[in-house]
């Protein structure tokens, strides 16, 4: 099965919840999306489909580089972490990539709440990702 068949519902989702920039291709294997959604609530949407069709996002053969538009609608938070740094990851896990950090008492942009145990952030050096819920405490 090609990868853009594998993953149809996937990338007609992100055209259908207005991406800008949107760009779709295969490399060695891989199938890459890229592009700009307008809120948190459509990246989420997104990460729902992937998961839905790769369970835990095991199978390696897609990189979802979506963005959350910077005019989005957001509020500020806190990282309450007990001293260390918050882990920035690429998807809702903690078998997701870190991406970054955020510092201990930082603020970070919040942009959508993915479930119970895990928010979409931007973090003030433009990092944007998912963290752990327990970490983040509303200003």
């Amino acid at each position: 099965m090609a990868l853009q068949d594998k993953y149809a519902e996937l990338i007609n989702a992100a055209k259908n919840l207005g991406s800008h920039n949107l760009s779709v291709r295969e490399q060695n294997n891989v199938l890459y999306i890229n592009g700009e959604v307008p809120d948190g609530k459509a990246k989420d949407q997104l990460w729902n489909i992937y998961n839905k069709i790769d369970p835990d996002f095991r199978s390696g053969d897609l990189i979802l580089n979506i963005n959350v538009s910077p005019n989005a609608p957001s509020s500020q938070y806190k990282v309450t972490t007990h001293s260390s740094n918050l882990n920035i990851r690429k998807g809702p896990g903690t078998d997701q990539p870190i991406l970054g950090k955020a510092a201990h008492q930082s603020t970070v942009t919040f942009l959508s709440k993915y479930n119970e145990d895990w928010y979409l952030i931007r973090s003030t050096d433009g990092i944007e990702g998912y963290c752990n819920t327990e970490y983040l405490s509303a200003i």
